[in-house]
């Protein structure tokens, strides 16, 4: 059996990144959005990740992306730089076989190269039997908040729920000058 390589995203991958995606918009309720975005506007969420030096990774079976995951910026304002939302998506017929642990085990790693100290999970239709709760919780994730009644989809609606992960040490010990978060703030602010 050939086995699951997690690697950083290409823009090669995005074709099925964006059907991974449609699926998770149209039939689920992880996303808030209610539409698809095309295959452009994920170009552009893309392109704007990498150009942050955000890590984005896909799981890969014999050339097939099977899911994908990736760490965003938590909010715009600079006190916030040193803490990352991340995002998960797996494929309908990869879900349930340990893709995503796999995926968001590269991801915290690359996280924690790029020396960010928190890893923020917000998770739409955050019950508590939910694969995505479960999967966080699994990492050492814990609960942080929950938002109830903060979404309408498909026809109900749904809670967010936050979880988060100290990473690196997390708020026991000052920033590191060195991480990709400081330097970037530094460069902007010249």
């Amino acid at each position: 059996m050939t086995s699951i390589t997690i690697r950083a995203a290409t823009p090669a991958d995005l074709d099925r990144i964006t059907h991974i995606y449609a699926d998770a918009v149209t039939h689920g309720t992880a996303s808030y959005e209610l539409e698809p975005p095309s295959r452009a506007e994920m170009g552009q969420r893309f392109e704007s990740l990498m150009a942050g030096g955000f890590p984005y990774l896909v799981a890969e079976k014999d050339g097939i992306v099977l899911g994908y995951a990736y760490a965003g910026a938590f909010r715009p304002r600079p006190a916030y730089r040193f803490v990352v939302e991340d995002s998960v998506y797996l494929a309908p017929e990869a879900k349930g076989h340990g893709i995503g642990f796999k995926l968001m085990q590269g991801l915290i790693e690359a996280a924690e190269a790029a020396g960010f100290r928190q890893i923020i999970a917000v998770i739409g239709d955050g019950r508590p039997d939910s694969a995505s709760v479960r999967l966080h919780e699994k990492l050492g994730f814990r609960h942080s908040g929950r938002l109830e009644g903060s979404g309408y989809k498909h026809g109900r609606w749904l809670d967010t729920v936050f979880m988060q992960l100290p990473i690196n040490d997390g708020a026991l010990v000052p920033p590191d000058p060195k991480s990709l978060p400081e330097q970037t703030f530094r460069q902007q602010n010249k």
